[in-house]
């Protein structure tokens, strides 16, 4: 594993990689509010075993890369789409195979239109479109908005409260009857704490707008896509990611019997599904 940071413009993006340089590079980008380690050490690992070259990286707002003051994100998702054009710049690639989960997904998606010529593949995880706004698609599990609502009174200098905090969201995320594992859930929300500049800024990313200049496109993205949606996803509901795959010419939808999560009995499907699209 290989630590990278990458200067641009005025931001500094963390970055790590897995693997033989020489191989055929994946570019991971991972949702809001986390950093680059919910793409798990073993997963990276397991997919540059496949023969990739495995990057990821910290967004803005979170982990090691530029933090900015709580409830004023300076930027939108459009910046965050140059972010990742940007880590290819830095890992000197004129091209790879984006994977994008959550948020990450509909970053991929605007990089895919801004600069097609550097996208080889899009595997989006757990994603909607990025320019969605359809009523009729379900909303967020109301426990989750329950949730999510203490955040207004959560101190987040109380580190055991934030872990806990996190810990309950990543429950939640795993949907009804998932095999959820606790005490991985509770080390990641600890290395995310300790390691964050500013933990609560990731909420920043809430907050962010853009897009618009490219909405209504999706139609025009050509590179291979496939779309991995769990059916018990209380976040971003199967409808969404049966109806992103509608969208983009081409794409498959492979479902899962998971949630908003990427749960270890799933990695062989995911892994795989990226290799093929990759080969």
């Amino acid at each position: 594993m290989t630590d990278l940071m990458i200067a641009h413009d005025t931001v500094h993006l963390a970055s790590e990689t897995f693997g033989d340089r020489r191989h055929t590079p994946i570019l991971m980008i991972m949702g809001a509010t986390a950093s680059m380690l919910w793409w798990p050490d073993d997963f990276c690992r397991a997919l540059a075993a496949a023969g990739r070259h495995v990057i990821r990286y910290d967004n803005r707002d979170t982990g090691r890369s530029t933090t900015y003051a709580p409830g004023a994100p300076p930027y939108t998702i459009d910046d965050l789409a140059g972010d990742a054009l940007a880590i290819l710049d830095g890992h000197g690639l004129d091209r790879a195979h984006l994977v994008g989960m959550s948020l990450g997904g509909m970053i991929a998606q605007l990089v895919a239109l801004r600069r097609p010529d550097r996208v080889a593949s899009l595997t989006l995880i757990s994603s909607c479109a990025f320019d969605e706004d359809d009523p009729d698609l379900p909303a967020m599990d109301p426990a989750l908005l329950e949730h999510f609502g203490r955040i207004a009174t959560l101190d987040w200098t109380d580190r055991s409260a934030v872990i806990d905090f996190h810990v309950t969201s990543f429950r939640i995320s795993a949907g009804p009857g998932a095999d959820f594992d606790a005490a991985r859930a509770r080390d990641l929300a600890a290395r995310e704490y300790d390691r964050a500049a500013d933990p609560q800024s990731a909420l920043n990313h809430s907050m962010l707008g853009g897009g618009d200049a490219w909405a209504g496109r999706l139609g025009e993205i050509a590179a291979p896509t496939v779309v991995i949606h769990g059916r018990h996803d209380p976040i971003l509901s199967l409808a969404h990611g049966r109806k992103l795959a509608g969208r983009i010419p081409g794409a498959r939808l492979v479902e899962l019997d998971a949630g908003h999560e990427l749960n270890e009995r799933d990695w062989p499907v995911i892994i795989g599904e990226i290799v093929a699209l990759s080969a």
